[in-house]
């Protein structure tokens, strides 16, 4: 595209608009882009069009409107066209000049309609349809020779606009497709997204995002019919997939909890029954199966389980405050068996230690007084263990004397000492003849080893009749 000359000053009487215009591309001169011609720029390299060179010229001033037309003495008024002179209508309203200056603006209008446009083409604020459009009424206007002005510099300004809305559809084309590309690549990472969610079980969340990938779709811009039909069709199958296993999760889990609020309110009216329970051990095992039954019911909701369960506890919690009531005063009652076993168990400790010379007038006394222990009852839980383990060491030191009394009398015993003795008396004579015969055949490590021998049968055997001296004394 050439460089439009622009000259210092616009003189209307100097310069015409047609030279002033001079040096621009004619309509013929001017190659319109053809789409092999044309590379489509890429989304990220989508500028808006470099403005045309083409810039504000002089208007047809009213004062050369005779340059381009003339007026009849009788109004009628003709414009000086490039095919010759054609009527362009009658004035009869006032002068002559009047008549020329009435279609001089009307051709004036027409300038200022392409100057506006292809403003608004340089700036991006129209599309390329809608200056096709200005640049059609224009021509048409052209040919309809209405006006008095310039036809070739108006034709020479809406060939120019032409090119820059040839350019302006190269823009729009690539930015149509960068566009298309972008909303579609947008679709496809939202239907991904959500067929990977349908096999979720994050119920709420999943679903909150479901709607929010809606949103978004809606908002995307609708480029290609076909292929978002079909992607719609993954995204809805996706969307209804997952719905249909929350709708069977739900009700699985709603029939659970019915399940539960059944088998739990039984459980309450099995507690609140057993509150009736007069054997305190019975009472206790009927709670601890109740709660391992509680335990392995199916959960309710959150709700009725928080009531279930206060309901529940309130029985349980009854009947073991029932319980312990009832302990604490029994344990009450037995109190004063204290004082009396203390005694008792005073008076057993005095029999110690025990005299093997008085050990049957001792334990005598020891039985009087372990009858008068049972006599007096039972302990409370707390005093129960300190007490017995007293009397317990006093009977535990008559066990011992007389256990060691009977292994000193009994003849069972004695006897096994002294056959234990014999035999290791006769061992020891065997070894003595061996050893002389060894000596004799000068066998010097026999020797040794019977010697050996000898001394350790001995030293058994003066054990053994020790023993057997003590439990026949």
């Amino acid at each position: 595209m050439n460089e439009v000359p622009i000259p210092s000053t616009l003189n209307p009487e100097a310069l015409s608009p047609t030279e002033a215009y001079a040096g621009a591309p004619t309509p013929a001169s001017v190659t319109a882009p053809t789409p092999a011609s044309v590379t489509a720029p890429t989304p990220a390299s989508v500028t808006a069009p470099t403005p045309l060179s083409l810039k504000p010229v002089a208007r047809a001033a009213i004062s050369q409107a005779s340059q381009w037309g003339r007026v009849t003495a009788d109004g009628t008024v003709f414009l000086k066209a490039p095919e010759g002179e054609v009527e362009v209508g009658q004035y009869a309203a006032g002068s002559p000049q009047d008549g020329l200056t009435f279609y001089a603006r009307k051709y004036d209008d027409l300038v200022v309609e392409i100057e506006v446009i292809q403003t608004r083409i340089n700036e991006s604020k129209t599309s390329a349809d809608a200056a096709t459009l200005v640049v059609k009424r224009v021509r048409e206007a052209l040919s309809g020779r209405s006006f008095v002005g310039d036809i070739v510099f108006l034709e020479q300004m809406c060939a120019d606009v032409d090119v820059l809305i040839d350019q302006k559809r190269v823009t729009e084309r690539a930015r149509k497709a960068a566009l298309k590309e972008s909303a579609r690549t947008a679709r496809v990472t939202l239907v991904e997204e959500a067929e990977k969610m349908s096999g979720s079980s994050s119920w709420k969340s999943t679903t909150e995002r479901y709607s929010a990938i809606v949103e978004e779709w809606k908002t995307l811009p609708r480029v290609d019919r076909n292929a978002e039909q079909e992607m719609w069709k993954r995204l809805s199958n996706a969307r209804t997939t997952f719905d249909k296993r929350r709708r069977s999760h739900f009700h699985e889990l709603d029939a659970e909890r019915k399940e539960a609020l059944s088998v739990k309110r039984e459980l309450i009216t099995r507690a609140q029954a057993a509150l009736g329970t007069t054997d305190p051990k019975a009472g206790i095992k009927k709670f601890k199966d109740l709660m391992d039954a509680w335990k392995k019911a199916p959960r309710g909701s959150r709700a009725d389980e928080d009531k279930l369960w206060k309901r529940f506890k309130a029985a349980q919690d009854e009947f073991f405050d029932t319980l312990k009531a009832s302990e604490a005063a029994e344990e009450e009652k037995l109190r004063p068996n204290v004082s009396v076993k203390e005694e008792l168990i005073v008076k057993a400790e005095a029999l110690l230690p025990v005299d093997l010379t008085a050990l049957k007038t001792q334990k005598f006394q020891l039985r009087e007084l372990q009858l008068a222990w049972e006599k007096a009852g039972e302990l409370p839980k707390k005093d129960r263990a300190r007490l017995d383990s007293r009397l317990k060491k006093v009977e535990d030191a008559f066990r011992t004397v007389e256990e060691k009394q009977w292994t000193r009398t009994n003849p069972q015993a004695l006897a096994r000492a002294e056959d234990t003795a014999n035999a290791f008396a006769g061992g020891l004579s065997k070894y003595e003849r061996q050893l002389e015969q060894a000596k004799a055949a000068g066998d010097t490590k026999t020797t040794a080893q019977l010697e050996d021998s000898i001394n350790s049968l001995r030293a058994l055997l003066g054990a053994v009749e020790n023993t057997a001296a003590d439990l026949s004394s």
